[in-house]
C-alpha cells in the first residue's frame, strides 16, 4: 500500500477515492520497492545525525501476486470499493479499497517504520481512518494466536460491546453488511427476537455474524482463527449455543461446539452478560472470577495479551479520542 498510488478512480458516474484496481496491485506487487529511513546520532560525533536508508525489492509471478491479494482480501484488509461481497480476488476489472481494519494496519505499519508518504498520510487523515482495531498477540515462534485468559477477556468485552447491539428483526441483524463495524467498538449485530421452533430467542446471533465481527475488528487474517476464538468463548462459558447447524457438523465433526454459518444460532449467557459489564455493578473477570465495578479490563500475568488500540499518533494528526491501550502498543 505504501508503494502503490491510492487515487480516485471514477466508475459508472461515481468517483471512489483512495482506491486500486487488481491490475495495479498484480503489477505493483510483482516488483514491489519499499524504502525505509531511520535517524540516528552519529557514533563518532552526537553532534551530527546520520540517515540511512534501505532499500528492500521483491519480486513475484502474476498469480503469486493474485494469491497474496487473495490473502489480503481473506484477511478483511481489503473490499471492493462498490460494497459488493466477493470470495475471489480478479486478476483484472475490479476496483478496491482499503477496509476501516487494513487502514489501521497500515496506519500502524507506518508509525513503527516512520513512513510519511504523501497519498498514505492523506487517507490517515480522511474520515475513512475509522477503525478502533483489537492488537492480538501471537507466538513468536509458532504464530498462533494466544489464548489465556486476559486475551479472551478482552477480545470477548469488545465483541459483544458496552451495550447490546439489537436488531428490531432477523432480516437486519442477519444480514452479510458489516459497515456498521467500521469503528471496532460497536459489538456483534444481535436480533432482539428470534422464533426457534415454538420459543422465542431474545438477543441471538448467527455464528457467521460472530466470525464477521472478529474477522472485521480484530487482527485475525483467517476464519480459522476466528473459530478458535469463538471456541474459548464457549469454554468460557460466555455464549452457548441455542441452534446447532446439524449438516454442518456431520461434515465437519470437530466442530460440535461452534459453527461459523446463518443456521447456528448463539446467545450470550449470565456469566458472558456480567463478563461484558452489561449488568450494572457486577462485572465478572475470568481472572479467577473476580468482580470489579470500574469497568476497565483486567490484566493477567501470562506472556499472551490483547490489546485495545489507543496509543500516541506520533506525527499523524490527531483525530477523535480513542481511549487508553491496555499494554503498551506492540504487535504480536
Amino acid at each position: 500500500m505504501v508503494s502503490l498510488p491510492l487515487c480516485s478512480h471514477r466508475v459508472r458516474f461515481r468517483t471512489y477515492p483512495f482506491t486500486f484496481t487488481s491490475e495495479e496491485a498484480i503489477n505493483n506487487l510483482g516488483s514491489l520497492k519499499f524504502s525505509q529511513s531511520n535517524r540516528m546520532p552519529d557514533p563518532k560525533d552526537h553532534t551530527r545525525i546520520v540517515t540511512t536508508t534501505t532499500t528492500t525489492t521483491f519480486s513475484m509471478a502474476k498469480e503469486m501476486a493474485r494469491s497474496v491479494c487473495q490473502r489480503f482480501m481473506d484477511a478483511r484488509f481489503i473490499e471492493l470499493a462498490d460494497g459488493k461481497s466477493t470470495t475471489y480476488f480478479p486478476p483484472k476489472s475490479s476496483l478496491w479499497q482499503l477496509t476501516p481494519k487494513g487502514i489501521h494496519v497500515l496506519e500502524r505499519f507506518c508509525q513503527r517504520n516512520g513512513i510519511q508518504q504523501d497519498h498514505v498520510i492523506k487517507l490517515l487523515q480522511s474520515p475513512y481512518n475509522t477503525m478502533r482495531l483489537v492488537i492480538l498477540e501471537r507466538d513468536s515462534v509458532t504464530d498462533r494466536l494466544s489464548q489465556d485468559k486476559t486475551t479472551t477477556e478482552v477480545i470477548f468485552r469488545r465483541f459483544a460491546g458496552v451495550t447490546p447491539n439489537v436488531k428490531a428483526n432477523v432480516s437486519i441483524s442477519d444480514s452479510d453488511s458489516v459497515s456498521e463495524y467500521h469503528d471496532g467498538v460497536t459489538g456483534v449485530k444481535l436480533a432482539e427476537n428470534r422464533k426457534i421452533h415454538d420459543k422465542v430467542i431474545k438477543n441471538s446471533f448467527t455464528g457467521k455474524c460472530a466470525v464477521d465481527w472478529l474477522l472485521d475488528c480484530c487482527t485475525t487474517v483467517e476464519r480459522s482463527e476466528t473459530h478458535e476464538i469463538l471456541n474459548l468463548f464457549i469454554q468460557h462459558g460466555l455464549i452457548q449455543s441455542v441452534l446447532e447447524d446439524k449438516a454442518y457438523i456431520q461434515s465437519n465433526p470437530k466442530a460440535k461446539d461452534f459453527q461459523p454459518t446463518k443456521n447456528a444460532i448463539y446467545v450470550f449467557t449470565d456469566k458472558g452478560k456480567r463478563v461484558s459489564g452489561w449488568i450494572d455493578g457486577d462485572r465478572l473477570s475470568l481472572q479467577n472470577g473476580d468482580r470489579g465495578s470500574d469497568g476497565n479490563s483486567v490484566r493477567g500475568t501470562s506472556k499472551g495479551r490483547s490489546r485495545e488500540e489507543g496509543f500516541p499518533r506520533g506525527k499523524y494528526p490527531p483525530r477523535k479520542k480513542r481511549g487508553h491501550a491496555l499494554e503498551e502498543d506492540k504487535l504480536g
